[in-house]
């Protein structure tokens, strides 16, 4: 989890890598599309859609686990059930804090998988955004395109603000399509594995294509303002999709790990279960048996 958050903050914060430089036709119209301002000034802002990404999936899982081990705990006796030893004697982690934390751990590991994975592509292949040119803002005369159209690939070649430009030659793939497909898609299917309560069959479909239309509803709305390219918001919608299925399936097991107040202790299982014998240890006691008295032990048998 430390390597994965220590990844994640050199990609976003630092110049560790180093994006490709991605050239282009000169009035290629499909990188000349208005630009609308920084993300800050997006319909869907980055602080609202990181808020919500943490917030919401940490506030589903906690109040669901509270919610059945309360449930559980009304109908079954807590005392005479296992608890889970940390350290020494006397210290002890609550079954409710113990899914709840591996839950959560996963989905945050996964979290930041996804934003490696984005930031990752998006630095390899510096692909340009729809709003590109508008600003880099080339000078055409210099760069010779105004009789013919030439293929422009030195970074020297805009004029515009370094950071924008910089943020405008990663778009491919989109991360808010990324983070927000999987966050939705993680949490729709805790609520469809882990609820199994009655009366939820038509609750958990519409809460769960509910939480997926607001992720779709993110990736359209950076084509609509154009931030990214139709390709670039498909390739999010997959990596977050295909990292959300994956730490689901193969690592949480489909949220099906060990019931909160189903665990035997094990004194209760000494105490009540049956003597196991050993043939072997039967067989040399009747040896031992008929060599002391064999008149007596061939009467009895």
């Amino acid at each position: 989890m430390a390597g994965t958050v220590m990844l994640a903050y050199y990609f976003e914060y630092t110049d560790t890598f180093n994006v490709h430089i991605q050239g282009f036709f000169c009035h290629d119209n499909s990188y000349m599309k208005p630009y609308l301002g920084p993300e800050e000034s997006s319909t869907i802002p980055p602080a609202i859609l990181y808020a919500v990404v943490a917030g919401v999936p940490a506030l589903v899982i906690t109040v669901t686990e509270s919610v059945l081990f309360l449930l559980q705990y009304v109908s079954e006796d807590l005392d005479n059930r296992e608890k889970i030893i940390v350290m020494g004697d006397c210290c002890y982690l609550n079954p409710l804090v113990r899914r709840t934390f591996r839950f959560l751990g996963v989905y945050a590991f996964g979290l930041f998988a996804t934003d490696i994975f984005v930031n990752a592509g998006q630095v390899v292949t510096g692909n340009l955004s729809p709003y590109f040119l508008t600003v880099c803002k080339p000078n055409y005369t210099a760069l010779g395109c105004q009789q013919v159209v030439r293929f422009i690939n030195h970074q020297e070649a805009c004029t515009g603000n370094e950071d924008d430009i910089l943020h405008a030659r990663k778009s491919f793939p989109s991360k808010e399509a990324a983070i927000s497909v999987y966050a939705a898609l993680y949490v729709a299917m805790y609520i469809t594995c882990s609820v199994k309560a009655k009366g939820t069959r038509l609750a958990k479909p519409v809460l769960s294509l509910g939480l997926i239309c607001l992720a779709f509803l993110t990736g359209i709305n950076r084509v609509v303002e154009y931030r990214n390219h139709w390709s670039d918001v498909i390739a999010g919608f997959i990596i977050g999709g295909a990292i959300a299925v994956f730490m689901v399936v193969c690592v949480v097991k489909n949220f099906k790990g060990k019931p909160l107040l189903s665990e035997i202790p094990p004194e209760e299982c000494v105490s009540s279960g049956p003597m196991i014998t050993q043939p072997g240890m039967e067989h040399t006691m009747e040896k031992y048996i008929e060599s002391q008295n064999p008149i007596t032990y061939a009467e009895i048998t």
